[in-house]
């Protein structure tokens, strides 16, 4: 097969791989397992950075959508953010790409995979560490735990040796296995979650109308056995001691907790976070450790001085504790990353909560692959785990 022709084919495989994969749906996560194999067998540098960049602008293709309708404006800011995303994706596998083995050292190019696999994983190249193979974990191994992501990590790398094929069918084959025995995590006995129809005014509509809206519908879930009641990302705007208050006095009577996104305005910015709103008072539950990149999280601000957006809290707070349990929370893009989640779990916790205000991503798949990859993580590690968005 001529040369060029192979790399052309090699691009256009790993756009698929990255279009299909990430789809929205969890069992095509581990479509992704095929993007090693395709970079391993480059034959050159640049073919394994255009097929870097081929897979991640496939699997992200919803960003200039959703930045276009997140600020109201034109396709073009969207596209060029969506480009920017992918540099560190990129830039990782294209440095640490090997020639091939009868060239160099065996197990040479799968060692160089396991270190941008990491890389990719973990801040500061994983803050845009979307559609990261390992994710697939969740579906190749349901309920392995550790295990599970570390054969999943083996089987990554395998694909980029000389046994890519046997590997890339065995992993192929614990897929149809998992797939044909599918189920869906469990949603913890006693919790409800509320999905809301708000669009763009959740978060933004701090009327007392819309909180006694929002209290009616709590109130309507508060059935037989119901104690936790999830509410989305930003449900409650800003959180102030006013928005506390009416909110304690619309839960009188009720023994139940709700779990809310609000906003905490601070020094400097703002935090992202989960309220509880309880019998024993009101509290911030969670400061979000990753929000979204440009839109939320600016850091360039406060290097010039100024203030606003959101802080991220990196590493703080992996888990919290409720009523004797410990929660792993995970906030809108949180979702889209890999090391917000495995920080959470190597807590060991008892409950998974999964919020996102995804109205900005109409006519794309992102919130579809957000809870996609929540649900993954939580089949990983036998989790229940309670979702609530709003679009």
């Amino acid at each position: 097969m001529p040369a060029r022709f192979r790399s052309l084919l090699l691009v256009a495989v790993a756009i698929i791989v990255g279009r299909v994969g990430w789809s929205g749906h969890v069992l095509t996560l581990p479509i992704a397992i095929i993007f090693p194999a395709l970079w391993a067998l480059s034959p050159s540098r640049v073919v394994a950075g255009m097929v870097s960049a081929g897979y991640f602008l496939a699997a992200s293709r919803g960003l200039p959508q959703g930045v276009a309708n997140f600020y109201a404006a034109d396709f073009w800011p969207g596209l060029l953010l969506w480009i920017a995303a992918s540099v560190a994706f990129v830039a990782v596998h294209t440095v640490l790409w090997a020639m091939r083995p009868e060239q160099g050292l065996p197990g040479r190019r799968a060692l160089r995979y396991l270190v941008a696999m990491v890389l990719i994983g973990l801040p500061p190249f994983g803050i845009t560490g979307w559609a990261h193979p390992l994710t697939a974990a969740g579906v190749l191994f349901p309920g392995w735990g550790w295990w599970g992501l570390a054969a999943t990590a083996t089987g990554l790398a395998t694909t980029t040796s000389r046994f890519w094929p046997a590997a890339v069918l065995a992993l192929a084959g614990f897929w149809l296995w998992s797939a044909a025995k599918w189920t869906q995590p469990g949603v913890p006995q006693g919790w409800k979650s509320v999905d809301l129809k708000y669009g763009a005014s959740l978060g933004r509509d701090g009327s007392l109308d819309r909180h006694r809206d929002l209290i009616a519908t709590v109130r309507a879930q508060a059935d037989d056995g119901t104690r936790f009641v999830v509410l989305p990302e930003s449900a409650l705007g800003f959180w102030t001691p006013t928005i506390a208050r009416l909110w304690q006095d619309g839960l009188q009577g009720l023994d139940l907790t709700v779990i809310a996104g609000a906003a905490v305005i601070n020094t400097g910015g703002y935090d992202n976070v989960m309220v509880v709103i309880s019998t024993d008072g009101p509290r911030v539950l969670y400061r979000e450790r990753m929000p979204v990149p440009v839109s939320m999280w600016q850091p360039w601000r406060a290097w010039s001085g100024h203030d606003g957006g959101a802080h991220a809290n990196f590493f703080a707070n992996p888990v919290v504790e409720l009523s004797g349990r410990k929660i792993a929370p995970l906030i809108c893009y949180e979702q889209l990353i890999v090391w917000p989640a495995l920080q959470s779990i190597l807590h060991s916790p008892d409950i998974m909560v999964a919020t996102g205000n995804g109205w900005w991503t109409v006519g794309t798949s992102i919130a579809e692959i957000q809870q996609a990859s929540a649900i993954a993580w939580a089949r990983l590690f036998s989790l229940p785990i309670v979702i609530a968005f709003n679009m």
